[in-house]
């Protein structure tokens, strides 16, 4: 059970930004193979700099309007590439399958990414403080993820609680609409 709470942990901050826990548990890793072997045959230095590059991206450009969009499209589509990364990477060695790990976890990042998405673009772009809160919330899981699984998937379950309750008010303006 700790294993999926792990998981859900990983792919709830994985449903926020992209590289930056990427690359926080690819510092803990110390060879930023990220637990995958696929990921063993690529340069501990290219995986690095790219994670990095994407870090820098990712916490520059969600704080201005424009580079919102087009990181609210990116997210979109490879956060449940990065939910399922993560997913795997935080629970090494455990009973449960690491597929199911990391299908369970690209879903969950997928479903939250999808009600972010619908947020911004009923508000037209999210403000400045919500950017920040966003940055510091998916640090705060990804260390929880690694540290204390337990409170960690306490947290992103209760993510997902608020994003089911609040995609019933985006059902209700979308139709009003």
């Amino acid at each position: 059970m700790l294993e999926l709470l792990a998981a859900l942990s990983a792919a709830a901050a994985a449903s926020m930004r992209i590289a930056v826990p990427l690359f926080i548990v690819g510092i803990l890793h110390d060879d930023f193979s990220l637990g995958l072997p696929l990921l063993a045959y690529v340069p501990s230095v290219a995986i690095a700099s790219l994670l990095i590059s994407g870090s820098l991206l990712e916490l520059v450009g969600s704080k201005q309007r424009l580079s919102q969009r087009f990181l609210q499209l990116v997210q979109l589509v490879l956060s449940p590439i990065a939910g399922a990364i993560l997913s795997m990477s935080v629970t090494v060695g455990t009973t449960l399958p690491s597929w199911l790990l990391g299908v369970v976890g690209a879903l969950f990042a997928f479903v939250l990414q999808l009600v972010q998405a619908g947020w911004f673009y009923r508000l037209r772009g999210f403000p400045f403080w919500v950017a920040f809160v966003q940055d510091a919330l998916c640090i705060l899981l990804i260390f929880l993820a690694v540290n204390a699984p337990q409170v960690g998937g306490l947290v992103a379950l209760i993510l997902l609680l608020i994003a089911v309750r609040s995609m019933r008010n985006l059902h209700r303006w979308y139709k009003q609409q």
